[in-house]
């Protein structure tokens, strides 16, 4: 019997595990953004999204094998393609801006570190070069900062020959915590500006995808990118890309023999509506699955 994949928020190690998987595709358009609450897979399915397109991990494509997407013969042309900038901007919780930048730039170096190759490339100019290791050393300044994405993207672009797929997981996590500091006005300006060149101005760009829980006012954050979509809860497409179905919770409970518990399940967790579909939340459906099976073996 598989396990519970509770906590686990990397695809490669979720599928590797063997643990209980439901089947999530999000594939479209040029850039997006899905907003939901916490707890439903945002990060899982980022994940997944690196795997399935990242040029990088084509060793890793096994991971696809026995999932739907495989039978989409037009999808799968694009299998390990791209190069692929995904970053997370979960940990920037910091109480003061200057601490935020600090923690970009941060995330900037372990992306550069991630693209070593790029350091050694013949395709780069030695002034590309340069300015990553400046990244790389964390001596770029704010301003720079938010041109990191798009010139670390199109160096990307120039070593393989092929356009970028960005990755932003989490992306509202810095205005929360500006908004509570005091200090939103510049988080905004900073993130509109990260967000302008790497999605808007950026030539090398393939497509660009954010998660995050809110939905920051277009106006303020994402002005002027007229490739930009937004996918809500009060969006019909995508509405079943994020938490799970009455007919796979069906399947889970069957798998995991607690099918006479379906009734309880959908009094205590069948609590979302997005668009016309019932949803159901997956960290709390999986995580009353796992106990209920741990008490079953104890008992």
């Amino acid at each position: 019997m598989k396990g519970l994949p509770i906590g686990i928020e990397n695809f490669k190690k979720l599928i590797d595990k063997n643990v209980y998987y439901v089947d999530k595709s999000l594939i479209n358009e040029e850039v997006i953004l899905y907003t939901r609450p916490r707890r439903f897979g945002k990060t899982l399915n980022m994940s997944m999204l690196y795997y399935f397109f990242s040029i990088k991990q084509k060793e890793n494509a096994y991971l696809f094998d026995d999932l739907e997407i495989s039978k989409n013969i037009e999808v799968m042309r694009y299998q390990n393609q791209y190069p692929v900038i995904f970053i997370t901007l979960k940990d920037m919780k910091s109480k003061r801006f200057n601490d935020q930048i600090a923690i970009f730039s941060k995330i900037v170096r372990n992306l550069i570190n991630d693209n070593l190759e790029l350091l050694n490339s013949d395709n780069l100019e030695e002034i590309d070069k340069e300015n990553l290791v400046k990244y790389q050393k964390e001596t770029k300044n704010e301003i720079d900062l938010q041109d990191a994405l798009n010139f670390i993207s199109k160096c990307l672009k120039k070593h393989y020959h092929q356009n970028v797929i960005i990755l932003i997981d989490e992306y509202d996590v810095p205005l929360q915590s500006a908004y509570i500091n005091g200090y939103y006005d510049e988080m905004v300006e900073f993130l509109r500006n990260v967000f302008s060149t790497a999605l808007k101005t950026n030539d090398a760009l393939e497509k660009g995808v954010l998660t995050g829980c809110l939905q920051i006012a277009k106006e303020s954050i994402f002005t002027g990118l007229n490739n930009f979509s937004v996918r809500s809860i009060l969006n019909q497409y995508a509405s079943d890309c994020f938490g799970f179905e009455q007919d796979e919770i069906d399947e889970l409970l069957k798998y995991y023999d607690l099918y006479n518990k379906k009734g309880y399940i959908k009094k205590w967790y069948d609590g979302y509506c997005f668009y016309d579909k019932e949803i159901y939340n997956p960290w709390s459906t999986l995580l009353y699955v796992k106990e209920y099976c741990c008490y079953t073996i104890l008992g």
